[in-house]
């Protein structure tokens, strides 16, 4: 088995920049099965439109828009594509980058489905800056990127080790973030006092509760602004804002642009 070299990935790549170690592409996946492969460098797979189904050495990925992979280089693993336009943006890390940034390269091993919204988020700002692509893209690439690792490092430490209630409020605010939630019933459903969790949760996820839904319904609304059929009003009930100017201030604090935008760079 032959490893993908830097740059190198199956389908048509429409877009590829190189900022001092990272090598960013934007590419169209053609092929309906990909065999068993691997790649030379570490890299992240953020799917921007369509659907693709990914299987690695541990478990298999059903990848919808906005799903997040982390692939450690040489990790194996094969691709099944629908009969859907799909399109992917890759953030592929050298060795050089790791150790030029004082990273342990082998802090993270495998393949990972990265699915906190604050990471996510940010990846969708690297995506922004690459086709913003001016004279301070290669500084906020590099800037963003370490906050990712920052952020997927913590995950990554012995999780296990986490209260319980974590895990399961994390489960129930993926579940039910376009709900009109309650502080006092979240505790009772996790059995800790609410003056525990209000004091925990930034511990946790590094934000409030509030910021971390908002984080969610965002990353929701990006799953459907490929889509030109669908208007931001539209989205934004759908995703759970209470109307379009709140999904459009909400959208802004966490990308930096309008949804309009955004819409507009995935042309």
């Amino acid at each position: 088995m032959d490893p993908l070299r830097n740059g190198e990935f199956f389908g048509q790549t429409n877009e590829t920049l190189d900022f001092g170690g990272l090598t960013f592409t934007d590419t169209e996946y053609t092929h309906s099965y990909v065999d068993w492969h691997y790649h030379e460098n570490a890299y992240f797979t953020f799917l921007l439109q369509g659907n693709v189904t990914e299987g690695n050495k541990k478990e298999v990925y059903e990848c919808t828009p906005g799903t997040l992979l982390y692939h450690c280089w040489e990790d194996s693993h094969y691709n099944i594509k629908p009969d859907v336009f799909t399109r992917g943006f890759h953030i592929e890390v050298s060795k050089d980058w790791f150790e030029n940034h004082e990273i342990l390269k082998d802090s993270i091993e495998g393949s990972i489905n990265i699915k906190d919204p604050a990471i996510k988020l940010l990846t969708y700002q690297i995506f922004k800056e690459t086709k913003l692509n001016d004279f301070h893209t290669e500084l906020s690439v590099h800037q963003l990127l370490l906050c990712i690792f920052n952020q997927t490092n913590k995950h990554s430490q012995n999780p296990e080790k986490n209260p319980v209630w974590v895990r399961r409020i994390n489960e129930l605010l993926h579940e039910s973030f376009t709900e009109k939630l309650n502080l006092t019933q979240l505790a009772q459903i996790l059995d800790i006092h609410p003056m525990h969790l209000s004091r925990d949760f930034h511990k946790y996820f590094q934000c409030n509760l509030g910021e971390y839904i908002r984080k969610l319904k965002v990353n929701k609304s990006l799953d459907f602004l490929h889509n030109n059929n669908e208007s931001l009003t539209d989205i934004a009930l759908e995703c759970g804002f209470s109307d379009q100017s709140h999904f459009i201030r909400c959208f802004r604090e966490n990308i930096g642009i309008t949804p309009l935008k955004y819409r507009n760079l995935l042309k």
